[in-house]
């Protein structure tokens, strides 16, 4: 396999030779083979080798940002789907400021979504707090889905394709790995050319030279490619920390 090339394999297909390479993630060694342990992605980092699924379920993380939709209030905090097996918990000590037990429906509401950041990962549930800046109830702008096996591609190296979209649209956008995009922008116009950048890459996730693909969609857009200003919630005050399948980690 050219090393440079990403390559769709299946389970038991040999990815690579040598026993200087070594199995990561989605791999596993038979010899002095590494060997795709499912279906997906095979990528080769500084002779680190694994396979980055092109489909599945979100798992929670520690740390992991998410975007989620109250669907219930309990007694100390408010239960979430966040799109996982499992409801998440915000409980009422994980929130920016005190809220009185008979006002927590007047802080948070069902159906209202939220940016939170997932601080453990039980058995029975994911508890998550918003008591960090950047963090909270989302109003206005629109939210759509993708896989979330497409995030990495759609935050890019160091978030160089989220800055393409900002810099092109003039709209924050906040990625969450459970696959959540929020998009904000002044206007619906700008709203909903993010929207169709996000679902180009969304689209595009397994092409080699993505970037330049989307540089070339922005342009056939009419839009510009300018730098993202300052200001965006993400880039200021949300660390999104993903695999990134070009290698690496961001």
């Amino acid at each position: 396999m050219d090393t440079k090339k990403r390559q769709l394999v299946v389970p038991g297909e040999t990815i690579v030779s040598g026993n200087e390479f070594l199995p990561g993630e989605g791999a596993y060694r038979d010899g002095v083979e590494i060997v795709a342990g499912k279906f997906g992605i095979a990528n080769i980092f500084e002779k680190h080798v694994r396979v980055v699924p092109v489909s599945g379920a979100y798992y929670p993380r520690r740390g992991n940002t998410i975007i989620a939709t109250i669907v219930d209030i309990t007694f100390n905090g408010w239960l979430m789907d966040f799109g996982g097996a499992q409801n998440a918990f915000l409980p009422v000590a994980e929130v920016p400021r005190f809220v009185n037990k008979n006002e927590m429906q007047e802080f948070l509401d069902f159906g209202e979504t939220v940016i939170v950041k997932v601080w453990d990962v039980k058995s029975r549930g994911v508890d998550v707090s918003m008591k960090m800046r950047g963090f909270g109830k989302i109003e206005g702008g629109m939210i759509i889905s993708v896989g979330a096996n497409e995030v990495p591609r759609i935050i890019g190296k160091e978030g160089s394709m989220v800055k393409m979209i900002k810099g092109a649209t003039g709209c924050d956008v906040t990625v969450g790995q459970n696959g959540k995009v929020w998009i904000h922008g002044r206007s619906t116009d700008d709203e909903v050319n993010a929207k169709k950048i996000v679902e180009f890459i969304s689209e595009n996730v397994t092409v080699n030279g993505l970037t330049e693909m989307v540089e070339g969609k922005i342009k056939e857009m009419g839009l510009s490619l300018r730098e993202s200003g300052v200001g965006s919630r993400e880039s200021e005050d949300i660390e999104i920390v993903a695999e990134d399948t070009d290698g690496g980690k961001q």
